[in-house]
């Protein structure tokens, strides 16, 4: 099979962070590539979650506060009961 080369500007300490993590895998870039691609078109789509900017620390910190329902508006047992909260 032919190859061909291919080239990535990347940013010079992401790159050095990036092989050294591959290196811990036993892998280069050029395999790391490679598999990305193959699961990319085997796949046919990107094998991973594209997100926004991970949230803020005011953001992370409201929604652990979430997670232990902690700061929630109160809860009802009824619309009788919530009706009755909201006329108070």
């Amino acid at each position: 099979m032919a190859t061909t080369n291919v080239t990535v500007r990347m940013d010079e300490n992401l790159k050095a962070d990036f092989e050294e993590m591959l290196a811990d895998f036993g892998l280069n870039t050029s395999v790391a590539i490679n598999i990305f691609a193959r699961q990319v078109v085997y796949e046919r789509r990107i094998p991973f979650a594209i997100a926004r900017d991970r949230p803020n620390a005011a953001t992370r910190a409201a929604m652990e506060d979430t997670r232990a329902r902690r700061g929630l508006s109160k809860t009802f047992s009824s619309v009788k009961d919530l009706m009755a909260d909201l006329d108070a």
